[in-house]
């Protein structure tokens, strides 16, 4: 530390590990992230060029949802997440809840399937195998609630309280599986919620709130017990640097208060957007039935006037 007039600064990462790892951005997310944008940007390309509209609402929100992954693994917040319980803890709510509800709401599957041009016939081209991927028995289970969201759970309780944490961390291979298994999970579990994509299930506005509140709770219990215990539960961050000038415990309750924020926030957000299509929902179904009654005649209320009438007839 540097005690001069001119402030207190600390030396701070990025930094050499004692199993002899150099933390640093990680390579794997930001060729992933960069392959992610570049390929949207493609399709987006491919719409417009053929006087397809695509809404920029849409790509806003994938791009944003692919540079939160960006933020957090290949920026210095990665280094510090190494050492730190509660910058780990923003890592972790970041990319599995505020990252897949972006890039669910860019519609990335939708895009792909407009901008891919069918193959010949006959024959299976990357449009037919993506269809074939999206029926498949496979994708009915990762997106099922029975699957989704004790997996939500488990990569708290399962994760955390567990020597697994620890095991992952002692490797760069370990913590990248950790983090994509983040990613997915969250993607998982928001996909059918969302409802924006094409999927395998297509529950109803009801039962997606249903699934949505589910796993809320569950965030919130685990930041209470980080937030509650006496003492640094989590073996990696329980000797911090001296460098850092924190105190394990107190760096273990700030990333409870973490987990516990994020379990309410993403989570009101996601509301806030399956009201927004459940209205949108009604008002183009009143519209069809409009429609359906022009075409026929409002056939229905004729038939109920004249079922009125006949009751009033037989009164009489």
């Amino acid at each position: 530390m540097d005690h001069s007039g001119h402030g207190m600064t600390m030396d701070l990462p990025p930094f050499t590990l004692s199993r002899g790892l150099e933390w640093s951005a990680d390579p794997f997310f930001l060729v992933a992230c960069l392959l992610g944008l570049g390929l949207y940007g493609w399709g987006v390309v491919r719409l417009v060029r053929r006087g397809d509209a695509w809404p920029v609402g849409r790509t806003v929100a994938f791009v944003t949802g692919v540079l939160t992954v960006l933020l957090v693994m290949c920026t210095g917040l990665n280094d510090y997440g190494m050492v730190m319980f509660s910058v780990h803890m923003v890592q972790h709510m970041v990319i599995s809840m505020l990252s897949p509800i972006l890039i669910l709401l860019g519609a990335p599957v939708t895009l792909a399937l407009r901008a891919m041009r069918p193959a010949a016939r006959g024959h299976r081209g990357p449009r037919e195998l993506l269809l074939m991927l999206l029926h498949s028995r496979y994708m009915r289970v990762i997106t099922h609630p029975v699957f989704t969201i004790p997996m939500f759970i488990a990569s708290l309780y399962g994760l955390y309280f567990t020597p697994l944490f620890d095991f992952l961390m002692q490797s760069k291979t370990g913590h990248i599986a950790m983090m994509v298994h983040f990613l997915v999970t969250g993607l998982s579990f928001f996909w059918p919620i969302m409802g924006v994509d094409p999927g395998p299930h297509r529950p109803s506005h009801l039962m997606r709130m249903l699934e949505l509140f589910a796993g809320m709770p569950f965030h919130a219990f685990f930041g209470i017990a980080l937030m509650m215990a006496t003492a640094p539960m989590i073996g990696t961050y329980m000797n911090p640097s001296a460098s850092l000038g924190i105190d394990a415990l107190s760096d273990q309750t700030a990333a409870g208060g973490i987990a516990w924020a994020f379990s309410e926030v993403p989570s009101v957000l996601v509301l806030i957007a399956l009201l927004f299509q459940w209205y949108g929902s009604e008002q183009r179904q009143a519209k069809r039935n409009d429609r359906a009654a022009e075409r026929n005649g409002d056939k229905e209320l004729q038939a109920y006037n004249a079922y009125l009438a006949s009751l009033n007839a037989r009164s009489r």
